[in-house]
């Protein structure tokens, strides 16, 4: 999810999705808030519904919607089909309920860790500059915002990394949450398996430092890489650049000899692994540095303000005196032609002010907008007009979350989108100046949470939405969407900051009875004749050098029928201590792939392919590679398989022959 491409189905897992969640409170007895960073595309707002629900069942009303964010990382390598609405579901075939399920239990289990492992801690802040990071995909839309406002800013991205520390009563580390502005597109839309993304794999970078031995996801110490403002902010450095010629692309429309397939931005590694590793270790270090030098002590109130918003219906007043509402959604003509992290496909182009008589006559079939729309949404030409289509039920939110949640002089801003670098620095000087208008204290800091409790796709600030790029497209409610919001979120932290309560607002919808899926289930497995499910196809090499590449196949069956949450298809194991297997490696390491391919659909046969990458610093000795799967019979059945190589040994990369003389 998060490139719209039906072609890219996942057939695999590089980094598995993991989601981090963190409770603050005064005293066991007074409010919570909770914090939880999703390894997920967005945060769905079912998902969290469904969530404090459980927890409600569980807890009574200590956990509720109000004192709960729950922010994606908006890794675009994750699964999809998990909203309720249905235009976000569209290229997945649908709503996936075993991966809104999945979502749903991670979330929830993650709370309930947290929840279990409270204790007495201390919490420090630190921020400083992440640079040769981000950058910004769309510069020529960004130009278009006032010069006297842009003069404040270095850079036309968020170079800012913040970090919260957390410290138990004995000195010891135990968690961490960086917000940096990074979209998750370093890999790109070729890639075919489950993955993090930059923020993931620097989330794994940080905790293995702080546990080590430990496999992912399974160490006390949590590192959570938050996401921020990132609506028009890419990992890929290097740029775009025209696939044809290697010269750059046209910067207004992003396009090479007119068409924007062509234009697609890379780096800044050789390809996207390297590329993904190079930004994930930025972020790690950073945040590294500034947990290790943290000095300013978070102090005060821990409180939350929350209430739903029909963004439909949001009336702004406007510096000169008028007053305009904001839209029903709409998409325009720009959302169809992609990003430079993933371009789209047809004639589409960004920038596009204008409509084609075509593309109005296929959406025109679906539904024709009415002219208050089209006024409304002007200058965007609308594409979808998916604000006034209800079959088979809602394509886009209207009710959306607006959160602010206090940590002392820590204040975190979840918004439930995504944010240009401009509307996120609008919106953190809108909460400030509103808070410490109202008394708080003068070093107050606000960082922005995105894609947080539920995705309303962009928001572009007016000047940005007079271009039409991508973002502006996109912004789905209106060239008055940022208004809208931070005039929401003005009146939450001036109610808290007085201690007025704020109101629920209208309801949600639950659509989760309403919704369609198109892809099929697993009909059932089979073994070739001759082999059984865990079978070797391709067996390890006898020997291998530490910096080299192991690569084996099993006989294998659907993942899908068992999604083994919490544990793994595949371990590599080290054999120490005579013929005792230590677990060294799952499939939730960066240094491990697993591939799953159908080699016959009629037959129902599989096969799982493995690679460890193995580090040059590998300690030499005897290994092996294990594979777990569950088959289904044609009765429905499930049966869990093991399948293992044979062993093999590691050698030292700079001198082979050491393992060979110890063991001598």
């Amino acid at each position: 999810m998060g490139y719209a491409n039906p072609g890219q189905t996942s057939h695999g897992i590089h980094l598995r999705q993991f989601s981090r969640a963190f409770i603050f409170a005064e005293s066991l007895s007074s409010k919570r808030t909770v914090f939880v960073s999703l390894d997920a595309c967005w945060s769905p707002g079912a998902v969290k519904r469904l969530v404090v629900q459980i927890l409600k069942n569980k807890f009574g009303d200590l956990y509720t919607e109000r004192n709960i964010a729950v922010s994606g990382t908006h890794t675009h390598g994750g699964s999809g089909g998990f909203s309720q609405y249905l235009l976000f579901d569209l290229t997945a075939l649908g709503f996936n309920q075993q991966n809104f399920g999945a979502l749903v239990d991670g979330t929830l289990q993650s709370i309930i860790n947290a929840h279990e492992n409270l204790q007495p801690a201390d919490i420090f802040m630190n921020s400083g500059e992440l640079l040769d990071s981000n950058i910004n995909r769309s510069p020529t839309a960004y130009l278009n915002n006032p010069a006297e406002e842009r003069s404040k800013y270095k850079y036309d991205v968020d170079k800012e990394m913040v970090v919260l520390k957390f410290v138990n009563q004995t000195g010891h580390g135990i968690g961490m949450i960086s917000w940096f502005a990074v979209h998750g597109t370093s890999m790109n839309n070729t890639n075919k398996m489950l993955t993090s993304d930059n923020k993931g794999y620097a989330s794994l970078l940080f905790e293995q430092q702080f546990n080590p031995g430990a496999l992912p996801g399974k160490g006390t110490f949590v590192a959570a890489f938050a996401q921020s403002n990132l609506g028009d902010v890419s990992p890929n450095t290097k740029g775009p650049h025209c696939l044809d010629t290697g010269l750059p692309c046209d910067a207004i429309t992003s396009t090479c000899n007119g068409k924007n397939e062509l234009c697609v931005a890379f780096g800044p590694g050789k390809d996207m692994f390297e590329s993904t590793q190079i930004i994930a270790n930025n972020q790690y270090q950073k945040a590294l540095e500034l947990y290790n030098s943290a000095q300013i002590k978070i102090t005060g109130p821990v409180d939350f303000r929350h209430s739903y918003i029909n963004m439909t219906q949001q009336v702004v007043p406007l510096a000169n005196g008028t007053k305009v509402q904001t839209c029903k959604p709409a998409m325009g003509y720009s959302f169809a032609a992609g990003t430079t992290d993933g371009p789209g496909a047809f004639d589409f182009k960004q920038g596009s002010n204008s409509s084609n008589p075509f593309w109005n006559l296929v959406r025109d079939l679906i539904k024709e907008p009415t002219e208050n729309q089209k006024r409304c949404h002007f200058p965007k030409p609308i594409l979808l007009d998916t604000g006034e289509i209800s079959l088979p039920y809602l394509w886009h939110p209207q009710i959306v979350d607006n959160q602010i949640l206090r940590i002392g002089q820590f204040v975190i801003i979840a918004v439930p989108g995504e944010f240009t670098t401009m509307s996120g620095r609008r919106m953190r000087d809108n909460v400030y100046l509103a808070l410490t208008s109202q008394g708080f204290p003068a070093d107050t800091k606000t960082v922005i949470a995105g894609l947080a409790n539920e995705y309303a796709d962009y928001i572009a600030t007016y000047e940005e939405y007079q271009q039409q790029r991508y973002e502006a497209a996109s912004t789905i409610f209106g060239p008055h969407t940022l208004e809208a919001y931070l005039q929401t979120f003005r009146t939450l932290a001036i109610q808290m900051a007085q201690g007025q309560p704020s109101p629920p607002g209208p309801t949600p919808p639950n659509q989760l009875d309403k919704q369609i899926s198109l892809l099929p289930g697993v009909i059932f497995d089979s073994a070739p004749s001759g082999t059984q499910f865990g079978s070797v196809v391709k067996d390890a090499e006898s020997t291998y050098t530490a910096g080299s590449t192991v690569t084996v196949t099993f006989v294998s069956a659907n993942p899908r029928n068992d999604l083994r949450t919490g544990d793994t298809f595949l371990t590599v194991e080290y054999k120490e201590n005579g013929d005792n297997w230590v677990v060294v490696y799952a499939d939730a390491n960066w240094e491990t792939r697993f591939k799953w391919v159908q080699t016959s659909l009629i037959l129902g046969h599989s096969q799982a392919e493995i690679m460890w990458e193995i580090p040059k610093d590998q300690i030499p000795g005897v290994y092996r590679i294990r594979h777990f799967g569950t088959s289904k019979s044609i009765i429905g059945s499930k049966t869990p398989f093991v399948g293992q190589t044979k062993e093999f040994t590691v050698v030292n990369s700079n001198n082979p022959y050491l393992y060979q003389i110890i063991q001598m």
